[in-house]
């Protein structure tokens, strides 16, 4: 597969290329304009990304806007991992698959392994996917525990996930508020590429999806400058981590629970 690689000085102008689909392409072109009016967005490192071929982008989650700011700014469409239950409401039913949203179940099982399939079918067709690995947005203010879903995928297709540090969106629009604040300042920026196949000495797959999670997600919170919680989150800390709230981001020596691993929220 052949991958050309952006300049810097060309990231703004570039069109967009073939992504989650029309209606995406049709809309970053449409309301990116406006988007970039309402809030100031600073973007960098998007030159990183190849201009063909897959990749994953691993942001941290501190907002609903996440997605949605990524999807805008973009140089190429991306597709993302989306709670199912946005699939029961009218309002984004329709809206949210049409603009590349993946829905996923959170109780695992063969609904989860569907929506990995589907995810791995849109990077083999070389495409960009984002993954939060956190799996559910920080109420706390830590970067968390991420799970393995997107490792899994990379080290499937063969292709680099990419780090994303998001910081200032969860001023805009907070967990839990409806209205986002005008005027407000956030930014974007991606980080070197990480590339599964430094992981394929691992003991077990297991083991080398977790070890590349781990460093994908030292390397987010070094874009971010947030602490790291060992624990998922939504999840209680284990009793040991209520000693110091922040703890290093560590290698596991014990089994993984795959399927638990895999399920990721927005």
């Amino acid at each position: 597969m052949t991958v050309r690689w952006y300049s810097r000085s060309t990231v703004r102008d570039m069109d967009t290329t073939s992504g989650a689909g029309h209606l995406q392409r049709h809309t970053r072109r449409v309301a990116k304009p406006a988007v970039t009016r309402l809030w100031n967005i600073d973007v960098s490192g998007y030159e990183k990304l190849p201009t063909v071929g897959p990749a994953i982008l691993c942001p941290n989650h501190i907002s609903f806007l996440d997605s949605a700011f990524l999807t805008f700014t973009a140089p190429r469409n991306v597709s993302f991992i989306g709670k199912s239950e946005y699939m029961d409401s009218w309002k984004t039913k329709f809206l949210f698959p049409a603009m590349g949203m993946i829905p996923i179940d959170r109780s695992g099982g063969d609904k989860c392994a569907s929506a990995l399939d589907a995810a791995r079918e849109v990077l083999e067709r070389g495409e960009l996917f984002t993954v939060f690995p956190e799996g559910s947005r920080s109420r706390d203010g830590f970067l968390h525990k991420g799970r393995t879903g997107a490792a899994r995928l990379a080290m499937s297709v063969g292709c680099p996930i990419y780090p994303v540090g998001i910081l200032g969106t969860d001023a805009i629009q907070p967990p839990g508020a409806t209205i986002p604040k005008l005027g407000r300042s956030c930014s974007i920026t991606v980080g070197e590429p990480i590339d599964p196949a430094r992981y394929a000495g691992a003991d077990t797959e297991p083991l080398g999806w977790r070890a590349m999670t781990d460093d994908v997600m030292q390397a987010v919170g070094k874009l971010t400058g947030q602490p790291y919680a060992d624990h998922y989150a939504g999840e209680a800390p284990a009793a040991t981590e209520l000693v110091a709230s922040v703890t290093p981001i560590g290698r596991v020596t014990a089994p993984v629970d795959i399927e638990r691993e895999l399920v990721a929220a927005v």
